[in-house]
């Protein structure tokens, strides 16, 4: 069986398991949260590209925008998308790669606006490892399949001219904090993780193989992306916008305010190692995007992938994007305004 369609099958399996029991678990906690006219958001990651979204939580950016919203915190944009197709969310940060498996298959959703559209990560590996090729016969950790830290994963590995799954086994581990840890006990050769990360390992015998920011250019990716369902965004237009314009503040804030968001950083990520915030910070700060239209181009390479494997199906990038609020907002003036406050 090719390595692709059992990496399918083993995120289909994981998605069979995973979204009754969240369902069960949101029922109760967001069912209480419609009662009172909240919205419930979620993110799916607490790594500094992210920011954005729990800064506009501890900031009161929402309630700023006429919005009583709770945001929560759900590993892997993977489950986040699994569980809007399951309905029991309404917005949520998906990725590219997400957005388009989940649209191949039929699921409705859109992508209305990206905060980030390239991929900052490097390949953490032991330091014996001084050659990619060295690489073989052993072990990367990912979050999820399907993730961006399996999607930056198997791009470093194409790059090395090495197969994934067959030449280095991608295995699903857990977030950044996880794979550290997982690094460190030698259960993982290497790892796909944002920059910064190696700072966690310190004290390892370890380094850096490769980074997306020694490519020619920045690889083209729809990285945090809100997301929801068509339906809804045809329906609640009002709402998803005051949600893209919390979150555009949200990523002003974190470019402007330094010294705040790393210490929301810190809080979120639960991490006060200085270098690591300072390097996550820097890095992040100038690769979220100011006005946040979604890159096409990252967003085609997504829906190709997703089309290739998935014989038949038929997708295009029009299909799982919809910025027209970011024209609007870029349009009536919102985000220059934002600026000059």
């Amino acid at each position: 069986m090719p390595p692709e369609t059992e990496a399918a099958m083993t995120s289909e399996k994981i998605l069979r398991i995973m979204v009754p029991f969240l369902c069960f678990v949101f029922s109760i906690v967001i069912s209480d949260s419609f009662a009172q006219e909240k919205l419930t958001v979620s993110y799916s990651s607490v790594d500094a590209p992210s920011a954005n979204w729990y800064i506009a939580q501890e900031k009161g950016l929402y309630k700023k925008y006429g919005m009583d919203v709770e945001s929560i915190f759900i590993p892997a944009s993977s489950t986040n998308v699994a569980v809007l197709v399951a309905g029991q969310l309404k917005f949520g940060n998906g990725t590219g790669g997400t957005i388009a498996s989940a649209a191949v298959s039929g699921a409705p959703l859109v992508a209305v606006a990206c905060f980030m559209n390239t991929l900052p990560y490097e390949l953490i590996v032991q330091d014996s490892i001084k050659t990619p090729q060295q690489l073989k016969g052993k072990s990367l950790g990912i979050s999820r399949i399907g993730s961006s830290s399996d999607v930056a994963a198997r791009i470093f590995l194409k790059n090395f001219g090495l197969e994934p799954d067959k030449d280095v086994a991608i295995i699903q581990v857990g977030g950044s904090g996880e794979r550290s840890a997982a690094f460190r006990a030698g259960k993982i050769s290497g790892f796909a993780a944002p920059p910064g990360v190696l700072y966690l390992t310190k004290g390892l015998a370890q380094r850096v193989l490769a980074s997306t920011a020694d490519f020619q250019k920045n690889y083209p990716f729809p990285y945090i992306c809100g997301t929801t369902t068509k339906s809804y965004l045809a329906n609640n237009r009002p709402i998803v916008k005051r949600l893209v314009m919390a979150l555009t503040d949200g990523v002003r804030f974190f470019k402007t305010q330094k010294e705040e968001s790393k210490k929301i950083l810190a809080k979120y990520t639960r991490q006060n190692n200085e270098a690591y915030l300072e390097a996550a910070y820097e890095i992040n700060a100038k690769l979220m995007d100011r006005v946040p239209y979604v890159t096409r181009e990252g967003m085609d390479i997504q829906v190709k992938d997703a089309v290739a494997r998935k014989p038949g199906a038929a997708l295009k990038v029009d299909d799982v994007i919809d910025d027209s609020i970011v024209a609007e907002l870029e349009k009536e003036g919102f985000i220059d305004k934002l600026y000059k406050q």
